[in-house]
């Protein structure tokens, strides 16, 4: 597959644009540009590959939280920077699948305006209450939420969060009042001073407060369960056998990149995908890998797009 990443680019884009070669790249520090803020499963991924990047390609790698509008202002630094590889973005299904999804005149198209360098991990997400909550279950709060007048809030960070908790209420026959915040720590510490009356989540960026028994959580929404969290069950046996959500980042750049800078950034990532250190850092947070090539991340993506649009249909969100 490597051997055909950069043969492959040269579909995609125009024909390399003049400067630096991929030969000479990078002769200077490159930066990743995280849309969220620091503490969120998406700034650790940045974190743990952009120590990877510097360590392969002999330059520094900055991490740059740039959160905010569902991600929006962070890939707006992105398509204001240089199209030269070295800013990248590390993109999550929110900003690339489901603000299109839900948002008005989007100041940017995933799809036309960014490139994709390579896949990374996929995670699933977690319902978390705070302790003193009377909520144990998934039928518990669905139970709840229809006796009491004003829905539960919830919190969440990105527009895929708040698509995939409407989707849950929508399964179960209620609604929730969606706290938006621009990142999980906040979360955290709002759920911790029992500002929130539940939160959906990244598995990851919670497990440390949940494996210190600070939180309760109430069921994970993969295919089966979480392997640090063997205890809590899925949505999906928790009775709504359709429910399956996972969250997961990838690398962009801009669109008009020149081919061999991406294919040497692609080729670099396969190759950081496939080290033991990438793996025991995926089963550390009990993610998976998905290290996908620029065209299998294309073809993914695109997939995503579709698939949410059906959860958005069913669930009856419309653009505002």
């Amino acid at each position: 597959m490597l051997a055909g990443v950069a043969a492959t680019l040269l579909a995609h884009a125009p024909m390399a644009q003049a400067g630096e070669r991929a030969q000479d790249f990078p002769s200077k520090p490159l930066r990743i540009i995280v849309p969220f803020t620091p503490g969120s499963g998406s700034d650790a991924s940045a974190r743990f590959y952009g120590e990877a990047l510097a360590r392969e390609l002999g330059q520094a790698v900055v991490v740059e939280n740039r959160p905010g509008a569902n991600g929006v202002i962070g890939i707006q630094a992105l398509k204001s920077a240089p199209a030269d590889g070295y800013t990248i973005l590390l993109a999550s299904n929110s900003p690339m699948s489901v603000n299109p999804l839900v948002t008005k005149q989007l100041p940017y198209d995933p799809v036309a305006d960014l490139r994709p360098v390579a896949g990374l991990s996929r995670n699933m997400n977690v319902f978390v209450v705070p302790l003193t909550s009377p909520l144990k279950t998934m039928g518990d709060l669905a139970a709840a939420a229809k006796k009491q007048e004003r829905p539960f809030n919830v919190g969440t960070y990105s527009a895929g969060y708040q698509l995939a908790a409407v989707w849950f209420g929508s399964l179960a026959g209620i609604r929730f009042t969606n706290i938006p915040y621009k990142g999980q720590a906040q979360i955290m510490a709002d759920i911790l001073g029992n500002q929130l009356d539940l939160a959906l989540v990244d598995t990851g960026g919670a497990l440390p407060l949940l494996k210190q028994g600070k939180l309760r959580a109430l069921a994970v929404s993969g295919e089966r369960r979480h392997p640090e969290l063997p205890d809590v069950p899925t949505v999906r046996e928790s009775g709504y056998p359709d429910y399956i959500q996972y969250s997961w980042v990838s690398f962009y750049v801009r669109a008009q990149t020149p081919d061999d800078i991406v294919a040497r950034l692609a080729t670099t990532m396969q190759a950081i995908l496939k080290t033991p250190e990438s793996a025991a850092y995926v089963a550390r947070s009990g993610s998976s890998l998905m290290p996908y090539d620029p065209d299998a991340m294309r073809s993914f993506h695109q997939t995503e797009m579709a698939r949410f649009r059906r959860v958005a249909q069913a669930a009856g969100i419309r653009p505002e």
